[in-house]
């Protein structure tokens, strides 16, 4: 059993009962995060509705990558509540949003691209963010690069999904790329034969299309066989 959960499952259930049938303050909720098990930080997680310091901001974020899934999805959720009244306090994370973006479940995934709306007016922020989403993006690129027919499907549609989020993420802060960069990253991706990559590249083409090459490669898309992808 993982360390993270009660000795048995009927004792877990138990915990996790136990747990929503009491009230808690924000200071044993915040304990709970940094201490918990699964059933705890989960329950804290959703239950805390406010971040009001920067170690408070600290203990939720040291639990949205790194640690079992119910409680990554459930601090994910829980951003969506609290970054859009309190940016503030979430401009020093751009590796752990980055981190998140990638993630295995693609509930997180979804739930982050949502709250990066909201961060993204800020300069550093959005520049650290993309270097690192950048930096996932051709990884997963010379990795695609170096398969062979014979490799199983779940390696390689591992890496065309951390390529989709990627490009969601850098959908949000395109005006911070450069475009002679922006053109070589999605060029590459406009390769790829699966069609949910090249909807991705026209989505993030749809607003960010001002050079010259990003215009052609904008025009290329429009006859891809896809019908979302050549509707840009």
């Amino acid at each position: 059993m993982n360390e993270c959960y009660e000795n048995t499952l009927d004792e877990n259930f138990k915990r996790a009962l136990a747990l929503c049938s009491e009230v808690y303050s924000k200071e044993q909720l915040l304990q709970f995060l940094k201490e918990g098990n699964m059933p705890e930080k989960q329950f804290a997680a959703l239950e805390i509705n406010s971040i009001e310091t920067q170690e408070e901001a600290d203990i939720l974020m040291s639990n949205l990558t790194g640690c079992d899934g119910k409680i990554r999805e459930a601090v994910a959720f829980k951003l969506g509540e609290l970054i859009p009244n309190n940016t503030n306090l979430f401009f020093k994370y751009p590796d752990i949003f980055a981190n998140a973006t990638i993630d295995i479940n693609a509930n997180i995934c979804r739930e982050i691209i949502n709250v990066l709306f909201f961060l993204k007016g800020n300069k550093s922020f959005s520049e650290l963010y993309l270097s690192k989403i950048i930096f996932f993006i051709n990884e997963a690129l010379d990795t695609l690069n170096s398969f062979s027919f014979r490799d199983k499907k779940y390696t390689i549609n591992k890496q065309l999904f951390k390529i989709y989020w990627c490009l969601e993420g850098l959908n949000v802060f395109a005006e911070y790329i450069n475009e002679d960069e922006l053109f070589s990253i999605l060029n590459r991706c406009f390769q790829i034969q699966e069609y949910t990559i090249r909807e991705k590249v026209a989505l993030v083409l749809k607003n960010n299309a001002k050079s010259e090459k990003l215009l052609l490669l904008k025009s290329k898309l429009k006859l891809d066989e896809n019908y979302y992808v050549k509707n840009i």
